[in-house]
């Protein structure tokens, strides 16, 4: 029986939307980065994105070759309960918020109650959200770059996903993620999802997720890396990473497995990361699964400035595994995210993913 995908209906912190939500005002494109927004588009639809030099042709030239470095930005669709009135709104701002990022792809999560995980007490309610490919289609359809939508497999019927797959636009990638614990009621399970994407024969790339701190309990992880890759997949997605240590063990296993594997390249591997403005965050972090070190979670707490804190250490955790995996040849890529609703830790991420943008090699 696979073990439970834990914590892996996101790679980092997606189960309260009030905490994910990107808005915000516009930022000003790098130097020499083509825009992606044109203005004087229809104001229900937000601003309009154009496609990237870079977007969908290095993802896709990355996921099939096994080379470059990518830049990924998380969010997660608004509540079920939002005002529908309000999602043209949220979208145009979101694309706004974008415009301002060298993103390579956007990621959008998709949501399931991971309260059967763990018997401790949620610090979020968990709120459902919109289908992931719904609110692309019908509220983010200015965004003409590449985007990676997360399945959560227990979800969906076998019928579902095949309709999933069988319309997925040509930009689109997807990630199966199964259920958070053995107890979770299912409609498929992620081995039966990997069973339909290769009787469809679909392609659509699929990408899986990568658990550092499951890696670090069982020393295992490389090997379901390489069985995840020989069902289908071509790239993986971390959870948010707080011990760079644990990822690049996971790394480093990683690539010593290939070495046995002849028919397998490398694939790209995605790590979350993730800034933490308060004890809140901290504490959601911890009940995710993330493992926080007991160093930096001291000083998290004792800090005046834990954004701040939390920033630093997640741009030196990114240089790191940089160099690690350039060292090692594998391929590999950042995907930045917000936790919070708050304004300072938007720009915040935000910051975070131009300091990470400038030490990939693009």
């Amino acid at each position: 029986m696979d073990r439970p995908e834990k914590n892996s209906n996101s790679p980092a912190l997606t189960d309260d939307v009030a905490v994910r939500r990107m808005l915000g005002d516009a930022t000003e494109p790098e130097p020499g980065r083509p825009p992606r927004v044109r203005p004087g588009t229809a104001a229900t639809a937000g601003p309009v994105a154009t496609m990237s030099e870079v977007g969908i042709p290095r993802v896709k030239e990355t996921i099939a070759h096994g080379k470059g470095e990518l830049l990924f930005f998380g969010i997660t669709p608004p509540r079920r309960s939002t005002d529908p009135e309000k999602l043209p709104e949220i979208a145009g701002r979101t694309l706004t918020r974008l415009d301002g990022l060298a993103l390579d792809s956007l990621i959008l999560y998709d949501l399931a109650d991971e309260s059967s995980r763990t018997e401790q007490e949620r610090p979020f309610p968990f709120s459902e959200t919109h289908d992931p490919a719904s609110y692309q289609a019908e509220y983010l359809q200015a965004w003409e770059g590449h985007s990676i939508i997360y399945r959560s497999v227990g979800k969906y019927t076998p019928e579902q996903l095949r309709s999933f797959l069988n319309t997925a636009p040509a930009e689109v990638s997807t990630v199966f993620v199964g259920a958070p614990s053995k107890d979770t009621p299912v409609k498929m399970s992620l081995r039966e999802a990997y069973e339909v994407y290769r009787n469809e024969n679909s392609p659509t790339p699929l990408g899986a997720v990568a658990i550092p701190e499951r890696h670090a309990r069982h020393g295992d992880e490389q090997d379901r890396l390489v069985m995840k890759q020989r069902q289908g997949c071509s790239f993986f997605v971390t959870q948010v990473v707080y011990d760079r240590r644990s990822a690049k063990d996971m790394v480093s296993d990683y690539a010593r497995a290939l070495r046995a594997e002849k028919d397998l390249r490398p694939a790209p591997i995605i790590f979350t990361l993730s800034v933490c403005g308060s004890l809140k965050s901290l504490e959601f972090l911890r009940w995710l699964g993330v493992d926080v070190p007991r160093w930096l979670s001291n000083e998290l707490e004792d800090t005046d400035d834990p954004l701040g804190l939390s920033a630093a250490h997640a741009a030196g955790a990114a240089q790191e595994l940089a160099q690690y995996c350039r060292h090692l040849g594998i391929p590999f890529g950042f995907n930045v995210e917000s936790v919070s609703s708050r304004k300072v830790e938007i720009e915040a991420s935000v910051q975070l993913a131009h300091e990470v943008s400038q030490l990939l090699r693009r």
